[in-house]
């Protein structure tokens, strides 16, 4: 059989390419290894019940109340009980995880966990530490094949019921034709397709709209959670101020030194993301400012408790253990993406997804602290298990790279286009599928949508992508009239019990609903 494909090598990649192993896998990586991927920003860590009087079923049940109701309980409580294995995996791999002198994680509590039950590595820097270790382990795996600095533009089913074709590329310059037995979609987030984002520009819902368009179900789309305290220092992306300052003992306080949150939730900064990012929203918006205040609860280790967040403050000359760091929230996760079964399986035949890209149930409306990482792992070993039982033995793709033809290439006039134009979205979409949504506002943003599709000829395919995500996360946000989780509707600002179930769409029903809304 043909070979392997994985589109994306963040730590949902890299993890399925390494499981995969020995079987030959080509990875297609938009950027040099550890550049372009979330995975490597994530400071928190993973969660998992590895901690002393901790138990898998309460992970669980934390993961299903933060879902706001429509998590897959079976869905939640197998990947929790798998997460102390894949911490052993990446022992394996060479994780270096906090330990105490008795050889115990050292564990960290975030918002909405019952336990601390976050391990973590040297504080803020277990994302860039699993990146680390990970990219060791695949480059001296023989038989995973990289193609760094090309991205995947096209996905094209198989026609015969065999083959999969990928079409890759490198800038405007160069592309290649895969064919494949499987396509593993691991590409990761829709970040870039908002103004404000904690997401690497490589995180543009590319994987999501190429799904779509092939003919799978996207599920859940509407729902985008935004991180309550990422830095306001205007750097794109933002960096991220991680909920472990907060569940140390950090504060929200406004410019009066008010500490709002009291107001708003019995746990004050450690409930719900949801809850959090729209008490800080409505103090920015009200003028009022929002702040984290670490001054108190970690003061003068700061420095060496979490270097990278240190670090970012220190290079906007803030220091955070004397002085408060200005927050605001920032597109950071998308609870929905490419529908996929307990096996990682798409709705059509042949596609798996992994990671950020992929819905699996697990996080439900709003997703639980660190259970993104976890997430990628566990299906990791679960996709790479399927994929090696229904490919069987499978060869290495030829890659035979061609120059495009005149009539395909670009003139830097249409990048300068391209580039004002994804500007234009980024913006429509933090105003008007934000942390705060109404009918008029998403109603507007998808009549931009169509204006910018209709006015404005694509010569980057990544800004067609980003708009067939940016009209599907739209239209789901419309469709679902209540408030839930990472989904607020100022015009529907309750939860309705009748909508307490997963949303689904295909391309084609988008497309029906956007026409109708624009007639």
């Amino acid at each position: 059989m043909a070979g392997i494909v994985i589109i994306g090598a963040g730590l949902a990649g890299l993890f399925t390419a390494l499981k995969l192993a020995p079987m030959p896998v080509t990875v297609i990586a938009g950027a040099p290894l550890g550049e372009g991927a979330s995975s490597m920003w994530a400071q928190g860590g993973i969660a998992a019940a590895v901690g002393e009087g901790d138990t898998t079923e309460a992970h669980a049940l934390d993961t299903i109340a933060a879902g706001a109701g429509i998590v897959d309980e079976k869905i939640a409580r197998m990947v929790a009980s798998e997460a102390p294995d894949r911490i052993r995996d990446l022992l394996r791999y060479g994780v270096p995880f906090d330990r105490d002198l008795e050889g115990h994680f050292v564990l960290s509590r975030e918002a909405a966990h019952s336990a601390k039950r976050i391990v973590r590595v040297s504080g803020d820097r277990a994302g860039a530490a699993i990146m680390q270790a990970l990219i060791a382990a695949v480059r001296a795996t023989p038989s995973i094949r990289v193609m760094e600095g090309w991205e995947a533009d096209g996905l094209y089913p198989p026609v015969d019921g065999t083959s999969w074709t990928v079409i890759a590329t490198r800038g405007f310059e160069n592309f290649v034709e895969l064919e494949c037995s499987a396509v593993i979609l691991a590409t990761g987030g829709v970040g870039q397709l908002y103004a404000v984002t904690t997401n690497p520009v490589n995180s543009r819902g590319q994987g999501l709209a190429l799904a779509a368009i092939a003919g799978a179900v996207i599920a859940d789309a509407e729902f985008v959670q935004f991180h309550p305290t990422a830095i306001d220092i205007g750097i794109d992306p933002a960096p991220l101020a991680s909920e472990a300052l907060r569940g140390e003992g950090a504060i929200l306080v406004n410019r009066a030194g008010h500490r709002f949150m009291v107001d708003q939730h019995p746990d004050a900064e450690l409930a719900p993301r949801d809850v959090v990012a729209r008490g800080v929203f409505r103090e920015l918006q009200a003028g009022r400012g929002a702040f984290l205040d670490c001054t108190s609860a970690i003061g003068r280790h700061f420095a060496t408790a979490f270097p990278t967040i240190y670090a970012h403050c220190q290079r906007a000359g803030i220091d955070p253990s004397t002085a408060l760091i200005p927050v605001a929230p920032a597109e950071h996760f998308h609870m929905g993406g490419v529908k996929t079964d307990k096996r990682g399986r798409a709705s059509v035949p042949g596609l798996w997804a992994v990671g950020e890209v992929a819905c699996t149930g697990l996080h439900g409306a709003n997703r639980l602290a660190s259970n993104s990482l976890l997430e990628a792992v566990v299906f990791g070993a679960r996709v790479a298990e399927d994929v090696a039982d229904a490919c069987g033995q499978v060869s290495a793709i030829d890659i035979v790279p061609r120059l495009a033809t005149q009539s395909q290439q670009v003139t830097p006039e249409e990048i300068a286009e391209d580039r004002i134009a994804s500007s234009r979205l980024r913006k429509l979409m933090t105003e008007n599928v934000g942390v705060e949504r109404s009918a008029a506002g998403l109603s507007s943003a998808l009549a931009e949508i169509v204006q910018l599709r209709n006015s404005h000829q694509a010569a980057d395919p990544h800004l067609s992508g980003m708009l067939n995500t940016a009209e599907i996360i739209t239209v789901a946000a419309l469709k679902r009239e209540e408030s839930r989780g990472g989904h607020f509707r100022t015009d529907f600002p309750v939860a309705r019990a009748e909508l307490a179930q997963p949303s689904e769409y295909r391309f084609r029903d988008v497309v029906r609903t956007t026409i109708e809304v624009c007639e």
